[in-house]
């Protein structure tokens, strides 16, 4: 009887330490940034204004926690309206037929360094891709909600995607890079 009031115990326990908690993003304080080169000479950056995502894990260090999230193509924004049409044209994403890029994967802990290893879906093709991972902590804000910060760095192949568009100059090189740069600073907050 002992042994049983006990086993029951320690799966009581073990089962609380194991809850699942919700986190979502902290869409102020949350940007998802791009670059890629251009000309050969330089780099053009940009971002999704529109997105959303959500982080569930049963660790208070994140590791195997589970990550969504989806951008708005129509939400680009390169800080140039021509080149933001036409990133959304059929040249590139596509926006009309493929309104959202998808990413679903698993944040791991390999001893102090993380990595997100997922699938990304851009334009209906999905890859796996692993992004490096930075986790900035845990804390409570001034007004006693959860948060978590993280940095995440990546690149993908955008031909991968069907993002093939290019042109070539008379010095050589393309218009446009075959990669790029993802950089992410997130900020969640644990749904209450």
């Amino acid at each position: 009887m002992k042994t049983r009031i006990l086993t029951i115990a320690f799966l009581l326990v073990f089962s609380i330490g194991m809850a699942q908690e919700t986190w979502v993003l902290d869409k102020s304080h949350t940007n998802i940034e791009f670059n890629v080169t251009h000309l050969v000479i330089s780099e053009v950056n940009g971002n999704f204004h529109e997105f959303d995502g959500k982080v569930v894990n049963s660790t208070p260090d994140f590791d195997g926690a589970e990550i969504e999230f989806t951008a708005n193509i129509a939400s680009i924004d390169t800080d140039n309206e021509q080149r933001d049409n036409h990133l959304k044209s059929e040249d590139f994403f596509n926006a009309e037929s493929y309104p959202k890029l998808k990413f679903e994967g698993v944040l791991v802990r390999e001893q102090s360094d993380y990595k997100l290893r997922g699938a990304m879906t851009i334009r209906g093709v999905t890859n796996p891709i692993v992004f490096d991972v930075k986790y900035n902590g845990t804390i409570t804000d001034p007004w006693g909600n959860q948060k978590a910060g993280f940095k995440i760095r990546g690149i993908l192949n955008r031909f991968d995607y069907g993002l093939k568009w290019n042109t070539m100059m008379e010095a050589g090189g393309a218009v446009v890079g075959e990669d790029v740069e993802i950089i992410c600073n997130v900020e969640l907050q644990k749904k209450a």
